[in-house]
């Protein structure tokens, strides 16, 4: 009778735990958004040309568009307590393609496009086979690949800029900097189009499930019959469509692919990921804080610059939102494993 009681206790006390931890992810973005708010007005306090039209959408949210795409991929690597240092010269290496692809071969800009964003799934390939198979700590493989994806770059770059016609390829242009909605850059709108995908297939499909269990526990996924090698390759495959993507956006936006433009960027996608609630840990994330997080780097970098902090202060203050987004995500884990 008393096990049978104890039984019926326990069982009602797991969806209880899951109601907790829904509650808690929920809290957390609504804090993020709250901080995202507060970041606002104060530049708007600060500077009376933030709010205008023309620096919201022409130059903030295209900052998010970049660092926002980067930021979704590196969320699926992330949860499975992965890290992703290579997606910065990876996108410029994407972008440089792309340039190749259009320019250089003189590929239709739509095939050029596509075999650009496959080739960001490559280098993430590369990344999952060097962790998954070659067993090498995450932050040493993607080092490597910053690395060479850099070189790469500039080799097959010539170290100079490609510029792409826009007579022949203005189509590609438009993918960036067109309108299908007044005054609204297509990048925008691609952002949230790719945004609402990552989001489906982090949250309704097998690959984001397992997602989640590698971050959780791998070696219970492995016990359980996973193919844990073959699904984390799988999700840095995936996360490397975005630095394809994100490559394409920036290519496109700039009318030419800049083969050092990528440097820096891994760290804010990082960081815009962090601070929308996903734990370094792993086992913890969503879509919807890693944007929040990302319009969170976004603005505090427009901000900065409407302000003229020189750009030496910018890296100083982002590093030290970087510090304090990982010391708040640790003290979350602890506050997580007493209860």
């Amino acid at each position: 009778m008393s096990t049978t009681t104890t039984g019926q206790n326990e069982t009602d006390q797991r969806p209880a735990t899951g109601m907790t931890r829904h509650l808690r992810a929920g809290l957390q973005q609504l804090f993020a958004f709250a901080g995202l708010i507060l970041i606002m007005i104060v530049f708007s306090l600060a500077s009376p040309v933030f709010f205008t039209w023309g620096n919201l959408v022409g130059n903030m949210l295209f900052s998010t568009v970049v660092i926002g795409t980067l930021a979704l991929g590196t969320t699926f690597v992330i949860i499975t307590a992965g890290i992703d240092l290579s997606i910065g010269t990876g996108m410029a290496l994407c972008a440089v393609m792309a340039g190749n692809f259009i320019t250089t071969m003189g590929l239709p800009w739509q095939l050029g496009v596509v075999l650009a964003i496959l080739f960001g799934g490559l280098v993430g390939l590369v990344n999952g086979l060097l962790v998954a198979l070659a067993k090498l700590p995450p932050f040493i493989a993607t080092l490597a690949m910053m690395m060479a994806a850099d070189g790469l770059a500039l080799v097959l770059s010539n170290s100079t800029p490609i510029y792409i016609d826009a007579e022949t390829a203005g189509g590609f242009m438009q993918l960036s900097t067109g309108t299908l909605i007044p005054r609204v850059p297509n990048a925008v709108l691609v952002f949230v189009v790719v945004a609402v995908i990552a989001g489906i297939v982090l949250n309704r499909t097998i690959l984001g499930r397992y997602t989640y269990a590698l971050g959780s526990n791998e070696e219970a996924t492995a016990i359980s019959g996973v193919n844990v090698t073959r699904w984390k390759i799988a999700v840095y495959a995936f996360a490397g469509l975005f630095t394809g993507l994100a490559g394409v956006l920036i290519a496109a936006r700039l009318g030419s692919a800049q083969p050092a433009i990528g440097m820096g960027y891994e760290l804010q996608a990082i960081a815009a990921v962090v601070i929308g609630g996903t734990s370094l840990m792993g086992g913890r994330g969503s879509i919807v804080g890693t944007v929040i997080g990302a319009l969170i780097i976004a603005v505090i970098n427009n901000g900065l610059q409407l302000m003229s902090v020189p750009q030496e202060w910018q890296n100083v203050i982002l590093g030290a939102v970087i510090v304090a987004s990982v010391y708040i995500d640790t003290l979350r884990k602890r506050a997580a494993s007493s209860t």
